[in-house]
């Protein structure tokens, strides 16, 4: 973000997600202390035309008055944002779809949507004086914050498990990150990632635990809109783990109906999980989480979110929306992965492909229809998986 125009952010103030309370969005906060949910910011959208105030600038920060840096100086940023929008011709006459697209988002620094969240984060933390990070991780997260608190001067301290791919292990310890390693999912890590700040005093940058890798994800839904030129798709797949992504494109799409900006209904969010570790579903589908729960390690590794914290919210974007909730196997995504590359040429993480799978699976249920207008989100870069 340099010599570019940044007329600053319209933030007002952070609320509790569930009894609306007022937060200081000026002081260092976590979340909703009063109901323990997380918090979301809130911006002065009224009487704002977007097309007069969107930045010259070709990455998330093109969307800065509804970001909450108050200060350009204090933005970490390595070009994050702006990613692809391309037409899978293919894949629509395959399946008899008019229109599937795909949002990449491996082409982001550091191969993963979490570069959205993590800059934002990372930039805010900076601007209220913060100097050590600690973060629980899948995988990909942990790579992003590693990198832009490298670029920050703060030191950094990830939790992954030890089954995650050795290419992410090593990048952060290239961007001089601490890792720490743990046996379980990322709810074990989790755990390990509180003690940590209460020892140490370092800020936890867990997933929907702080307000603003929200505010950074939400960008997604910005650039969504652009670029299918203020008209939104029908429907939106999306990969969920600890749902930020989801959430945010839909905190997104309603600021932008509060200034005016989009036409016609909002799209339908589908959330899509492995079935190995879908709490989500269940939740969605039978309003608990089964007696004999037990998740599992998935190839997907942004999806083996056990327990995710934002679970009232992500029902919500559901409830909203009209959308649904599904899952797919660890042999249908991988089935996926090579479909995709040898059809489309691109290579999507297996998350990516889970939304592919889940489309045809709602196509053939009939909830697909072939008029509709499909975007599928890829989160992440499949070379990072190896």
């Amino acid at each position: 973000m340099n010599n570019h125009r940044f007329n600053g952010s319209l933030i007002n103030h952070l609320v509790c997600s569930k009894c609306n309370t007022f937060f200081d969005h000026q002081v260092v906060q976590t979340f909703a202390t009063c109901c323990n949910v997380p918090l979301s910011a809130e911006y002065d959208l009224r009487n704002q035309s977007i097309k007069e105030i969107i930045a010259n600038d070709y990455s998330m920060w093109r969307y800065h008055f509804a970001l909450p840096i108050l200060d350009s100086s204090n933005i970490v940023s390595l070009n994050e944002g702006y990613t692809p929008i391309s037409h899978l011709n293919k894949l629509s006459n395959q399946l008899s779809l008019n229109a599937l697209y795909l949002k990449d988002e491996s082409v982001n620094p550091t191969g993963s949507f979490k570069a959205r969240g993590l800059s934002m984060g990372v930039s805010k933390a900076k601007e209220l004086g913060i100097k050590r990070m600690v973060i629980p991780t899948a995988g990909n997260a942990g790579g992003a914050m590693s990198a832009y608190c490298a670029k920050a001067g703060i030191e950094a301290t990830v939790v992954m498990p030890k089954h995650t791919a050795d290419t992410l292990k090593e990048e952060c310890r290239l961007y001089g990150a601490n890792l720490i390693q743990m046996d379980g999912l990322i709810d074990l890590c989790g755990k390990k990632a509180r003690e940590i700040a209460a020892s140490t005093g370092a800020f936890d940058m867990s997933t929907m635990k702080e307000p603003y890798r929200l505010e950074g994800k939400k960008t997604l839904g910005y650039e969504i809109a652009e670029q299918f030129n203020w008209e939104l798709p029908d429907i939106i797949v999306y990969p969920a783990g600890g749902g930020t992504g989801l959430i945010g494109i839909w905190k997104a799409f309603k600021e932008l109906v509060s200034m005016g900006a989009v036409k016609g209904l909002l799209p339908k969010m589908v959330l899509v999980q492995s079935v190995e570790c879908s709490p989500m579903v269940h939740l969605f589908n039978d309003g608990q989480l089964p007696i004999n729960y037990s998740p599992k390690p998935s190839a997907a590794l942004g999806l083996a979110v056990p327990y995710p914290f934002a679970t009232a919210m992500m029902l919500a974007v559901l409830k909203e929306s009209n959308g649904i909730a599904l899952t797919v196997t660890e042999e249908e995504m991988e089935m996926g992965v090579e479909a995709i590359a040898k059809i489309e040429g691109v290579l999507l993480s297996p998350e990516g492909a889970a939304t592919y799978k889940a489309t045809q699976k709602l196509f053939e249920l009939g909830w697909v229809k072939n008029t509709d207008k499909v975007l599928l989100v890829n989160t992440g870069s499949w070379y990072k998986y190896r």
